[in-house]
């Protein structure tokens, strides 16, 4: 894991404040010194740029997420139990981090390089990577339906997944998320389930 020191996490969440509050437009070092009462050379000192921040606070969430996932794939859990229990991890988390929905949902922040776009494709890629054994899991005992491949039922999840994220986001994070987000994650269910 990337190791990121107190102060760095600190500017981490100053930056999600930011954005929460004014999105893409509104992050600059100059607001980030004055959310965080630095000068601007002391942010300096700990990233080269706000791209760099952005990519840790990215990178910061890819592997928070690999890490704890992780224990959900590797448990002895049914793949129903596992689906359930890894989209609660997520729901949790995000409940509580408000900020990371902010920074992956935020207008123009795919435009702002090539490398965040990348990060955000990393981020993708340990979602997939934790929900197609799963998924794989559940049509090979005759859980999941096999009329669908089994990656297009996880683009399903995935896509389900986000645009509550987008919405919830979109509401400034006004409804509960846990409710609406195991809701939607039993509905994906009912229509995955082999009837």
């Amino acid at each position: 894991m990337t190791e990121l020191s107190d102060r760095q996490i600190e500017i981490i969440e100053a930056t999600g404040k930011i954005l929460t509050a004014s999105g893409i437009s509104g992050l600059t070092i100059k607001n980030l010194a004055n959310e965080m009462k630095f000068s601007e050379s002391a942010i300096y000192r700990h990233f080269k740029s706000k791209e760099e921040i952005i990519i840790a606070m990215l990178n910061y969430l890819v592997e928070n997420i690999d890490k704890r996932l992780e224990s959900v794939t590797r448990s002895n859990e049914t793949p129903e139990e596992k689906l359930n229990t890894l989209f609660r991890n997520q729901l949790d988390f995000f409940n509580t981090n408000k900020h990371f929905v902010v920074v992956v949902f935020s207008d123009g922040l795919l435009d702002e390089s090539t490398r965040i776009k990348e990060t955000i494709h990393k981020l993708l890629g340990v979602k997939i990577k934790h929900l197609m054994p799963i998924i794989i899991e559940g049509q090979q005992k005759g859980m999941f339906t096999n009329a669908i491949a089994a990656e297009e039922l996880m683009q399903i999840f995935i896509g389900s997944f986000q645009l509550q994220m987008f919405k919830w986001r979109l509401a400034n994070f006004e409804y509960d998320i846990q409710r609406n987000g195991n809701n939607m994650v039993q509905s994906v269910l009912t229509v995955i389930k082999s009837k």
